[in-house]
């Protein structure tokens, strides 16, 4: 894909702090490979909290700060837990993710990639939804596009208003508690879109897998921009 290629190209502003030197990523799992995610952990936000929570303890060293990872373009059982990714009855439900999640702490700053604009935000107060939310408008040479954040701190949307500006670099979000991110652990789920297709506020993070073609192909690899999935260890011993 030309737009995936001129992405990678370019050089960006870290999303989330991480020194590779001495920060730890961990490629996480939630695929039905992944036997530990039971649908009692899943379904429960405390215990499926718990888990990550001791993902990422089991993973750490005394260097630093550990993120879990990953999930772009991955086919995932976790979509059962909300009735946002269903279907009607008899149809195909969505289990396919369009992002990538950097799984970390509630509060977690979250800087802009490049300059920007906000093109919307919104609040998706649904069980299993984004939560809060934020979109940001890029152009990169002749072409435009645009980043998505979600499972965001509801302060964040406070005097947010469309067309303000963010500079490259700058904090503009952080990672939401369930109560506010969409009842997940806490996470910042980000997801490049080139077209919005009339969206505002909202972009489906996850699509059937009969739809995959279509959707891959207006939300290309976020790891273009993040540049972390290199430095991520797989999970072992769930």
């Amino acid at each position: 894909m030309q737009i995936a290629e001129t992405l990678k190209e370019k050089t960006y502003q870290q999303v989330v702090r991480f020194n590779p030197g001495t920060d730890n990523l961990l490629l996480l799992d939630f695929t039905e490979k992944n036997q530990a995610l039971t649908g009692e952990v899943v379904g429960n936000t405390d215990l499926f909290t718990a888990y990550i929570d001791s993902c990422l303890k089991k993973s750490s060293t005394s260097n630093g700060m550990v993120y879990g990872i990953g999930g772009y373009d991955e086919h995932r059982t976790v979509y059962s837990r909300s009735k946002v990714f269903d279907s009607p009855e008899g149809q195909e439900p969505r289990r396919l993710h369009l992002g990538i999640d950097i799984w970390g702490s509630a509060g977690t700053r979250v800087y802009a990639p490049m300059d920007a604009v906000v093109h919307s935000f919104a609040f998706n107060d649904h069980y299993g939804d984004y939560g809060a939310t934020i979109i940001l408008h890029h152009q990169l040479e002749t072409f435009s596009f645009y980043s998505l954040y979600g499972h965001l701190s509801l302060q964040d949307l406070s005097g947010l208003a469309e067309g303000k500006h963010i500079a490259a670099g700058d904090p503009f979000a952080h990672f939401g508690e369930p109560g506010e991110n969409g009842h997940w652990p806490p996470h910042l789920h980000f997801q490049l879109i080139i077209d919005m297709q009339g969206m505002k506020g909202d972009y489906p993070g996850v699509c059937k897998l009969s739809e995959r073609e279509k959707y891959l192909a207006n939300c290309p690899d976020p790891d273009s921009i993040l540049g972390l999935m290199r430095f991520a260890k797989k999970q072992t011993g769930n």
